[in-house]
């Protein structure tokens, strides 16, 4: 009982230095060294640390590092080309200023479908968000939640084909790709899209009823340089190479070529299935990169800065990432840890609707959802690869219900993209963290709820 005690007191220490702003990095073998010191005689201390935590954290760096890398650069490039402010304002021409939450909504999901940071995304969308609901009269509240619907709801962990990291980590898991289990991903999306649409357009015609309209706030938007905006055309070019590449290399490409080398000790022997998504991935996002240079070379003032920064922002996510990883793999190494497993597995006899139960409280707990999935598949993702085999279930319904189970509960107060998106539109977590988790958070666990219900009664997908 004090192993168990020890665990959930090292996840909560984790949650509540993160939410006062500590660095995950720092604190995560922190944390793992709490829940060590409750299992006294379990694993031994410093071993733990140099032979558990950072092999684990190396290993996850060594997989997903160059997602990270050319996501962020690809993203910087976007923005500093002036391609996602174009795609941003064509949107707003098309469905009208009137409609001012639709068009954030569709602005945002395009810009990270194509794979650009929700980062990123925040930061060029929100001056046009700004714009648009002081216009229409509608509360600045609520564009955290906007942003939020079109970034990290269904394009991050439900569409298919989506490059987001959210739906990359349960590739070598499961042996699947960006594409998996396609029906379930688009019931998923438009639910979540039309349940997130639906409450905010209530809201909003609530605070019209009140009298309430943008409200009082020292906006100051970065102010436009000067350079021309490229065509739209040109500007959603990168967005559509990174789409339909990634379906062309996993599906024609790469498999045409022969790779009997990789069943060598040379490289592992790693299956090709197991590393054909993420190099699909890899090759569209710099052939993307590559596009947006050529297309905006008299555009990017300042390529090799913009490379710089690019790639230098995709470290601190990254290691964040890892980080938890690390901290995971140590939780996951406890003799105790083993009891809590079996509690949570042994919940649902399903597999399916296990794990996206075991996905979704690790999520929770840790307020992320690529370290909450990370951490629940570097745990079970052998043991429920294994399961879904023996029970004859397709890999792909593993892959897509552990994605969505990762955005189930994941928009808590301490998540780092909940801070960093309240601090871009300058508000509090008073003034919209409660929108914000109902299209972010309620509408994904609704979502989880309808397809698995369809699964289990209907037998769909």
């Amino acid at each position: 009982m004090l192993g168990i005690t020890g665990i959930f007191v090292s996840l909560a220490l984790l949650i509540f230095l993160a939410h006062r702003g500590w660095n995950v990095i720092f604190i995560a073998p922190i944390c793992a060294g709490v829940a060590i010191l409750f299992n006294l005689g379990d694993l031994p201390f410093f071993a733990s640390y140099t032979q558990i935590f950072m092999p684990a954290l190396g290993s996850y760096f060594a997989t997903y590092f160059p997602l990270f890398m050319l996501g962020a650069v690809f993203g910087k490039l976007m923005d500093e080309s002036g391609s996602a402010r174009a795609i941003a304002r064509r949107i707003v021409g098309w469905v009208g200023a009137q409609r001012a939450i639709l068009a954030v909504v569709l602005a945002c999901a395009l810009l990270t479908y194509g794979g650009v940071s929700l980062f990123v995304v925040a930061f060029s969308v929100y001056p046009i968000a700004a714009s648009l609901f002081r216009e229409a009269h509608i509360p600045k509240r609520l564009i955290p939640a906007a942003i939020g619907l079109g970034s990290f709801t269904f394009t991050m962990v439900a569409l298919p084909g989506t490059p987001s990291i959210q739906n990359a980590i349960p590739i070598p898991f499961f042996q699947t790709t960006i594409y998996a289990a396609p029906g379930m991903g688009v019931v998923a999306s438009v639910f979540m899209f039309a349940t997130g649409m639906f409450w905010l357009g209530r809201r909003a015609r609530a605070a019209r009823a009140q009298g309430e309209g943008y409200g009082e706030h020292p906006d100051a938007p970065a102010a436009a340089d000067g350079r021309a905006l490229p065509p739209f055309l040109v500007a959603l070019l990168p967005i559509l190479l990174v789409i339909v590449l990634n379906f062309v290399l996993s599906k024609y490409v790469i498999p045409a070529f022969d790779h009997s080398e990789l069943a060598t000790p040379r490289f592992r022997n790693v299956e090709l299935k197991k590393v054909l998504a993420i190099w699909a991935i890899i090759g569209a996002m710099a052939c993307a990169i590559v596009s947006i240079v050529v297309l905006n070379r008299h555009r990017i003032r300042d390529l090799v800065g913009a490379l710089n920064q690019g790639t230098v922002g995709s470290l601190l996510p990254m290691a964040n990432t890892a980080s938890e990883v690390g901290y995971g793999a140590v939780i996951a190494a406890l003799a105790a840890f083993a009891v809590v497993r079996e509690g949570l597995r042994s919940v649902a006899s399903d597999p399916v609707v296990s794990l996206w139960l075991v996905v979704t409280v690790l999520a929770a707990m840790t307020g992320s959802a690529s370290g909450g999935m990370s951490l629940a598949l570097g745990a079970m993702g052998e043991y429920y690869a294994h399961a879904a085999r023996v029970a004859g279930i397709d890999p792909d319904i593993m892959h897509r219900i552990a994605s969505m189970g990762s955005a189930a509960m994941d928009i808590l107060p301490h998540n780092g993209a909940v801070i960093t998106l309240l601090a871009i539109c300058g508000l509090t977590h008073r003034q919209s963290y409660f929108d914000l988790f109902v299209v972010g958070s309620v509408t994904a666990l609704a979502a989880s709820v309808l397809v698995l219900g369809l699964y289990l009664t209907v037998g769909v997908f």
